[in-house]
């Protein structure tokens, strides 16, 4: 098992179409606004209900990372089905064409699984680590060498010094060949010019 709606068959790594688990790492709110493991609970739950059960899953198609993705069944049962009838996924609307939508409906009236309190649907829970992730300042690889080597939209090789007012703003990306360097003089050097401010 590797998290609520994602498990391992035979070689393959698994997706259930159409539904989204709480993340591993998120939390959700009880009714009492305590935070717990949404996402811990979802895997234990699958993991709990499907037992050794036989599984059977239909691909509908593979995602980016060449996972496939299909409509997959257990103990006579539609997996994605189960999981959000008893609360331990959602209806993902932008994949599932709506066809879990009475089910979590359902499982929201009984205050079912993760909807016993509060729940960031899933993908807005991603979507809002990934902008953190993006804006938090990532730190030199040494401490020593915290001159950022930005490259602008023009392609001009600007370094940037601590306590310059863009400074904190810049994010290295190395993929594009942005770099830290240690020095002004060897960022120089290297064919990049100081930042004017």
């Amino acid at each position: 098992m590797v998290d609520g709606d994602t498990f391992d068959l035979g070689r393959e790594r698994v997706r259930i179409l159409g539904i989204d688990a709480p993340e591993l790492d998120q939390s959700c709110a009880d009714a009492a606004g305590r935070s717990w493991p949404c996402g811990q609970r979802a895997k234990a739950a699958l993991r709990t209900w499907l037992g050794g059960a036989s599984v059977r899953c239909i691909p509908a198609y593979r995602d980016q990372g060449g996972r496939p993705v299909a409509r997959c069944a257990a103990r006579g049962r539609d997996i994605g089905g189960w999981l959000v009838e008893n609360g331990w996924a959602l209806d993902y609307p932008r994949y599932s064409s709506g066809a879990y939508h009475t089910a979590e409906q359902g499982a929201r009236r009984r205050r079912a699984g993760v909807w016993a309190g509060t729940v960031t649907p899933p993908w807005e829970w991603r979507g809002s680590r990934e902008v953190a992730r993006r804006e938090a300042p990532s730190p030199p690889p040494n401490p020593r060498c915290a001159l950022k080597g930005n490259i602008s939209a023009d392609g001009s090789r600007i370094v940037h010094a601590p306590g310059q007012r863009d400074y904190a703003a810049v994010r290295i990306d190395t993929a594009r060949g942005e770099r830290w360097f240690c020095s002004l003089a060897e960022a120089r050097r290297a064919g990049w010019r100081p930042a004017a401010r």
